[in-house]
């Protein structure tokens, strides 16, 4: 036997235990299904409802109670999915306070809280609530910052509900409705007076596949219902309708498979009308329809019918949008997909038309109603270039970056700024403390030179940075360039000081190699000849030589040559220029364990997180002092009161910019995240703050900002504690070194080719009398004996072969050699200054000769 109660039936007891009910079919609010789940679980019979909610208890305490509907969880998620789709950060649930949502709720939550958007309250309503109950629960609503409702409540509240929400105009732009499944059906029951109220709003319900059994059911049922029920305008049976069709399908097909058992409730003691689950025993019958209903399958109007623990499965929902006097599907929830316009691939949604009739979708927040945000400003005297409070208003970079950002939002955000102070000159408390109060709520954010900290997140919530980050050491400087008798050689290196040198001889050698033989001025006594390599080569750094150079591949050589002594000239002037003239400043403390040996106080800005850096850096308490302003902070540094003061670069910065002269920048910097701007946790208006300074700072507006109101006007120089001045070195001239020796080497060569090549017929010869040393002799004849440019071929030739002939044996042809040179080789010979007569004839007439002016001395 099935028993369909319509209310709560005090008489279930005495039913069940005296006309052996097997199976109860119907509960429809989540009251009675509470209490016939009791009483089911006690006597082992069915409770089967197909739309009721799930009771509160779980389905394993309550494993008789079956739902033959949608899925409360499933649907949960398809809610979550929906929102996850636009982004909206927070939602919240507006319900009638009953048992239908004590498990929707949880479930709500805990979807919701996967995809990253926060519940932060619930709107409940009781369902005898009247009109002015309704409007305050509106009115909070309204004066909240969320503007994303889940709805889920009975037709007849929600429809009192919709109507007070439209009065108050929360059913305007900005705001989204969510209707869970259960309200749905709303449009089709009550029709247009629903629709006229909830226009823009959007419904998630189960979906049924449109079949051809299905079009042939409805047709049928209405054709009975119009005739039982003239004159009404329902089209057809809504979708719980469908699920009841389904679940006494599926209750006849359980009964079938378990076969007709007759009652086997034993008989009660007393027939009075008693309630007490005590006095009900089990029934082996309805246990078998239990177990044979939970193993049923089919497809039924609804699709496929199958339970799965204790409820029926649901895995496609479909997303409606109420538009005028209609509902259109414009997309779907499936496992696979999540939200789509397509139940087989990923799609975007249709065109959803939102409260207001506007196509874009809200951001999911609004300004609360009337609402002017309170934000508090820090009392800051010595820093007033970062953020100043005056006459009201607040002034300074952060002040200015912030209205700057709240200017290009695409609505208004009214504020009024409040001075974190006493009245008198001094603050309320530290920034901590100001950080504390918008966790409070006594102020709506907070503006000014806040540092991100972690401790501090753990109460608010900060923008981006909008500011330099980091933590680093303000130290004076001094001149490292002394002055002294030897600054002349620091220009140079050691080894450049050698190459050079070793060029300037090289280079001499090689002139003088080539001139000798054919340029007078480069002949004399051999002391003569080497003073002339020295002082031609060196000549040449600081004046022109007078000494005549007659042959073209010494010219060359000394043109490679002049090149390079021009540029280490130019080179050695303006090193030398830099040391004498331009000041190297190098700090007097480079790093805090120099401060901690020598314990030196350390200065610090007041009011500031930085005294518990300073101790984790190990910093004694007894020798840190705090100040408040720059000009503090220079008194201090000038006078020795503190060696270093630590402080974040954005104050550093602005000291540096006045004060730039005497002080630097130095050490490691701490990691800090910069200056943001703080709102209680979850505003909505951070991201928008945090996009909003990020725009600025691409646009290159932030640097305008930061050059107007901190680094402005003063140009400083560069002393970066890295820097260094080094001496030029061999290595930074190795390339013109290795050319002009290439030059002069190749000249050498080619003189030394040329020369052999014009008395090759002496070499010849010699080489033929098969003697070596007679070989060597000529050789060094060759490139030792003055060549007279006057004296002709033949008679060379004759002088050459006559010494040739008297060559007899070795000994006696190096005495005739020797001889020779010392009757014919004027060259040196002291006989130049008793016979300057003949000197006179031999050489034009001009100024003194090179090897003239040497030889008289």
């Amino acid at each position: 036997m099935f028993f369909c109660p319509q209310n709560k039936n005090p008489h279930g007891v005495d039913l069940l235990r005296n006309v052996g009910v097997q199976a109860i079919v119907g509960p429809q609010t989540s009251t009675q299904a509470k209490f016939l789940a009791e009483l089911g679980n006690k006597a082992s019979v069915p409770i089967i409802s197909f739309s009721a909610n799930s009771p509160s208890r779980s389905s394993s305490q309550t494993p008789y109670f079956i739902r033959t509907a949608w899925n409360d969880s499933s649907q949960a998620k398809a809610i979550a999915s929906l929102v996850q789709k636009f982004n909206w950060r927070e939602v919240v649930p507006v319900i009638e306070n009953d048992d239908s949502n004590t498990r929707f709720i949880p479930d709500l939550v805990d979807a919701l809280g996967q995809v990253g958007t926060r519940v932060s309250h619930r709107c409940r309503i009781h369902p005898s609530a009247g009109d002015d109950e309704i409007k305050g629960a509106i009115s909070s609503l309204k004066g909240n910052w969320t503007s994303v409702f889940v709805v889920r409540m009975s037709y007849q509240l929600a429809l009192k509900f919709f109507q007070l929400a439209k009065d108050e105009g929360m059913m305007g732009q900005g705001y989204v409705w969510i209707v869970a499944y259960g309200l749905t059906d709303i449009f089709d029951v009550v029709g247009s007076p629903a629709l006229d109220v909830m226009n823009g709003v959007l419904g998630v319900e189960p979906y049924v596949e449109d079949t051809e059994r299905l079009q042939d059911f409805k047709q049928r049922w209405q054709e009975k219902y119009k005739r039982e029920n003239p004159g009404t305008k329902l089209n057809g049976p809504i979708l719980s309708g469908l699920y009841a069709y389904d679940t006494v399908w599926a209750l006849a097909l359980a009964a079938e498979k378990a076969g007709y058992v007759n009652s086997d409730f034993m008989p009660s003691e007393t027939n009075n009308g008693s309630s007490d689950f005590d006095k009900i025993n089990t029934s082996k019958a309805a246990e078998k329809l239990h177990d044979a209903f939970l193993k049923t399958s089919f497809y039924g109007m609804t699709g496929k019918f199958h339970i799965q623990d204790w409820k029926l499965v649901s895995t496609t929902y479909k997303i409606i949008n109420v538009v005028g006097q209609d509902k259109r599907v414009v997309g779907f929830w499936t496992p696979g997909f999540n939200i789509s316009r397509n139940l087989n691939k990923k799609a975007d949604l249709y065109t959803i038309v939102w409260p207001g009739g506007s196509d874009k979708a809200p951001r999911g927040w609004l300004l609360p109603a009337n609402k002017k945000l309170k934000i508090g400003v820090p009392f800051k005297p010595g820093f007033s270039n970062f953020i100043q409070f005056e006459n009201g208003k607040a002034t300074g970079f952060c002040a200015r970056v912030f209205e700057e950002v709240i200017d290009a939002l695409p609505y208004e955000v009214p504020f009024h700024y409040e001075e974190f102070g006493d009245g008198k000159g001094e603050s309320n408390g530290t920034y901590d403390s100001l950080i504390y109060k918008v966790y409070l709520n006594e102020f709506d954010a907070v503006v000014g030179d806040v540092t991100i900290l972690a401790n501090r997140s753990l109460y608010v919530d900060f923008t981006l940075p909008y500011t330099e980050s980091g933590v680093r050491m303000l130290v004076p400087v001094r001149d490292k360039r002394q002055k002294t008798a030897w600054t002349f050689l620091k220009p140079l290196s050691a080894d450049l000081w050698l190459g050079t040198g070793a060029f300037f001889v090289f280079t001499g050698f090689i002139v003088w190699f080539i001139e000798h033989r054919t340029n007078q001025e480069f002949r004399g006594p051999p002391a003569n000849q080497i003073g002339s390599i020295f002082y031609f080569s060196f000549s040449t750094l600081v004046f022109a030589h007078r000494e005549k150079i007659v042959n073209n591949l010494s010219r060359i050589a000394l043109v490679v040559w002049f090149f390079v002594v021009l540029i280490l000239q130019q080179s050695y002037t303006a090193s030398l220029s830099s040391i004498l003239t331009v000041e190297q400043l190098q700090p007097t403390v480079t790093n805090l364990d120099e401060v901690i040996r020598r314990g030196d106080y350390v200065g610090y800005l007041s009011d500031s997180f930085l005294p518990g850096l300073l101790k984790r850096l190990k910093i004694n308490e007894s020798k840190m002092i705090p100040f408040n302003s720059p000009e503090e902070y220079n008194d201090a540094l000038s006078t020795g009161k503190v060696a270093v003061i630590v402080d974040e670069i954005p104050y550093l910065k602005l000291f540096l910019n006045k004060y730039c002269h005497n002080y630097t920048m130095v050490g490691p910097t701490y990691k800090f995240d910069g200056f943001g701007y703080a709102f209680p946790r979850g505003s909505p208006l951070t991201p928008e703050i945090s996009r909003g300074i990020l725009e600025l700072a691409s646009k290159g507006r932030m640097a305008e900002l930061e050059k107007e109101f901190l680094y402005v006007d003063t140009v400083c120089p560069d002393k970066d504690d890295s820097q260094t001045s080094s001496s030029l070195t061999l290595h930074s001239f190795i390339g013109l070194f290795m050319i002009t020796g290439a030059s002069s080497l190749l000249a050498l060569v080619l003189h030394v080719g040329i020369t052999l090549y014009n008395n090759r017929t002496h070499l010849i010869s010699a080489c033929s009398q098969g003697s070596w040393r007679g070989s060597l002799v000529i050789l060094s004849k060759i490139f030792r004996e003055h060549e007279d440019s006057s004296n002709t071929p033949d008679k060379e030739e004759t002088r050459i072969a006559n010494v040739d002939l008297a060559v007899e044996s070795p000994w006696s042809m190096s005495n005739h050699i020797i001889e020779n040179f010392d009757s014919d080789t004027d060259t040196g010979s002291p006989a130049g200054e008793e016979t300057p007569g003949r000197e006179v004839s031999n050489q034009d007439l001009g100024p003194p000769s090179f090897a003239y002016m040497h030889s008289e001395r």
